[in-house]
């Protein structure tokens, strides 16, 4: 199984996981540079993260290292990416992170499960839209519903990278506690209107554009004073 390193954290990832973009993305240690980015920014030693689109465990190895590992969650879908974060929580010594196997979904998702497109790079696997294309292969996985996942670990920080989804997430309210968002956009996947969609919804529950630690389609959104629904 192939090992890297990247800013002093090892990652183990299954080969049949990778593809060459990811692979060099990794080899050169540019693999989520810009969330990394924005960790750093803006997190705390004692903050509370919820890291939606756990991939590897990088990002919540990341969080672990500022904020302390028991004050970190992380969700994945993918079943076998949840092993690989697993292991590679006690490689760095981080173990107490929680980690949570399922797709994150809006709270007016009406089912228990959810299918989920497993691509040949961990790091395009999606929520399912429309119809299976390519060498994806779609399963079911356990259905989160936003709130769930809030009112259960109480994060003031959410980071998330979950291809798409994050358009549904971002219309519906979010709690108090949650002061800053990190969110990666995915314009590829849907129409300059989605971005609209995000910014709007965002700005209904009470959040502004932070520029600080924002870049390219990685955007940070900071709670303003006083708005926004009660926890």
């Amino acid at each position: 199984m192939p090992r890297y390193s990247i800013d002093g954290i090892d990652l183990d990832i299954p080969l049949h996981c990778l593809n060459d973009n990811l692979k060099q993305q990794l080899q050169n240690e540019h693999y989520e540079w810009k969330e990394v980015n924005g960790l750093k920014r803006h997190l705390k030693k004692g903050d509370r993260v919820l890291d939606l689109g756990g991939g590897a465990g990088y990002i919540a190895i990341q969080a672990a290292r500022i904020a302390g590992a028991g004050n970190v969650a992380t969700v994945e879908a993918s079943a076998e990416m949840v092993q690989a974060i697993g292991r590679n929580l006690v490689l760095n010594h981080a173990e107490a992170v929680r980690v949570l196997h399922g797709a994150v979904v809006p709270d007016d998702f009406s089912g228990g499960s959810v299918e989920f497109d497993v691509k040949p790079a961990f790091w395009s696997s999606a929520i399912a839209v429309g119809p299976r294309k390519g060498a994806a292969q779609r399963i079911k996985v356990p259905a989160l519903r936003l709130s769930d996942l809030l009112h259960a670990f109480e994060p003031n920080l959410v980071i998330m990278d979950v291809e798409g989804a994050e358009r549904d997430l971002a219309r519906q309210d979010w709690p108090l506690m949650v002061q800053l968002v990190i969110m990666e956009i995915h314009p590829q996947t849907y129409p300059p209107a989605g971005i609209q969609e995000i910014f709007d919804g965002m700005s209904k529950a009470g959040f502004a554009y932070m520029p600080w630690g924002s870049r390219g389609n990685l955007v940070v959104f900071q709670r303003l004073p006083g708005k926004g629904m009660g926890c």
